[in-house]
């Protein structure tokens, strides 16, 4: 089994493909106006407008009602990435900070209110679990 992706359902691809080209500094590849991808070299973000889900009825999918998923990125220095993110503003949840599991973590909301972590690993344990 290979991870693919994460699916984000929006009412504003436009926008989301924004703020997520300069929240990871990769260019979007847009198929229709309805569907984008966002690709990292471990991950990919679609972005999907609510059109797309429609025909799944009742049960689809809701642009911006995310309440339980954390969208993360593990990034070289997290003390970088929060100065370039503040050039375009988006919601900060808190600024940079160590967690107990070792992490140097940050997190903000993307225009739709999902959460975004970016984090690095700090500490000797946190750096060995992500040794590859």
């Amino acid at each position: 089994m290979h991870f693919a992706s994460i699916r984000i359902i929006t009412d504003d691809v436009d926008r989301m493909i924004e703020f997520y080209e300069k929240a990871t500094g990769q260019t979007a590849k847009r198929s229709t106006d309805d569907f984008a991808e966002v690709i990292t070299p471990t991950g990919t973000i679609a972005l999907a407008s609510a059109r797309t889900v429609r025909a799944l009825g009742p049960h689809a999918p809701r642009p911006a009602a995310n309440q339980s998923v954390i969208i993360e990125f593990r990034v070289e220095d997290v003390d970088r990435e929060y100065e370039n993110l503040r050039r375009f503003d988006p919601e900060f949840v808190n600024e940079p900070t160590t967690q107990p599991w070792g992490n140097r973590s940050l997190l903000f909301r993307d225009p739709d209110g999902n959460l975004v972590n970016f984090f690095t690993p700090v500490t000797p344990d946190a750096l060995k679990r992500y040794e590859r």
